[in-house]
């Protein structure tokens, strides 16, 4: 694979934490710390910021799963306090790890896709920069 990907192969790249350019190199150099440059390709990853965007909507989603698996599972088989206390908080920990690094490497791959600015995207549009100055 020479070029850069297609779309649909940017935004998998980008679940997979994979660089939005070739596919090949790790996106992240720790489990959130984007790294400088991609070691395969070279292409420039320290331009991406997401800023909160990811935890927010993990949070946005995991609050969902967790509230509602806590209302049934209250509704349907009345357990202990204690057990709703342990479980629920537990599972949102979990999903919350398990979704974050996903959520922050396809949100960093659609920046670069969409040429951002956030991303750089006045140096992927074109080497002069854009066409009509703003």
């Amino acid at each position: 694979m020479a070029g850069p990907l297609t779309a649909t192969n940017a935004f998998v790249a980008g679940v997979l934490c994979r660089c939005p350019n070739c596919g090949r190199g790790s996106m992240f150099e720790g489990f959130l710390r984007v790294s400088p440059r991609c070691a395969v390709c070279g292409f420039d990853l320290g331009a991406a910021d997401s800023g909160d965007g990811p935890a927010v909507f993990i949070i946005l989603i995991v609050g969902f799963i967790a509230c509602f698996g806590m209302l049934v599972s209250e509704i349907a088989y009345h357990p202990p306090i204690w057990v709703e206390l342990t479980l629920w908080p537990l599972v949102g920990v979990v999903l919350c790890l398990a979704l974050l690094r996903p959520a922050k490497g396809l949100m960093l791959a659609a920046q670069f896709h969409n040429k951002a600015a956030e991303a750089g995207g006045r140096d992927l549009a074109s080497p002069e920069g854009p066409d009509d100055p703003v």
